[in-house]
């Protein structure tokens, strides 16, 4: 069974509250849970205590037994000084050109720098 610590989504509509919970991976984001291990109110101030509330031995206990936390939990977490942040991996740039367009780039860089080459050769000097 893989398990997972992430947020239950609840509370009314436009007013979303979530808690921190350990489940299944497999089970739906709002189904059932092995295990509450904490609340996320994100209308609460950034700076109010009540804002993120987790049991840390409960989360740590989870960890350590292999349940992994989402982006969203670790980030929670890591505010609270119970797990370490997360390091994303440099990920592809999608903006990036494709390679057919980076060959022509080069091919265009590199025939403008033969014809500055050639255009300084045939340019007279003038003493």
């Amino acid at each position: 069974m893989a398990l997972k610590i992430r947020l239950a989504r609840g509370g009314a509509k436009k007013h979303p509250f979530y808690r921190i919970v350990v489940t299944d991976s497999r089970n739906p984001r709002d189904g059932s849970f092995l295990e509450k291990v904490g609340t996320y109110d994100p209308f609460l101030p950034a700076d109010n205590p009540a804002r993120i509330v987790a049991s840390a031995d409960r989360v740590r206990y989870w960890l350590s037994v292999g349940a992994l936390a989402t982006k969203r939990a670790v980030k929670l977490l890591h505010n609270l000084g119970i797990c370490e942040k997360l390091i994303i991996a440099d990920s592809p740039k999608k903006s990036a050109p494709k390679k057919k367009a980076q060959e022509r780039l080069i091919a265009l860089q590199e025939a403008g720098a033969a014809a500055s080459a050639e255009a300084g050769m045939a340019a007279p000097v003038n003493q």
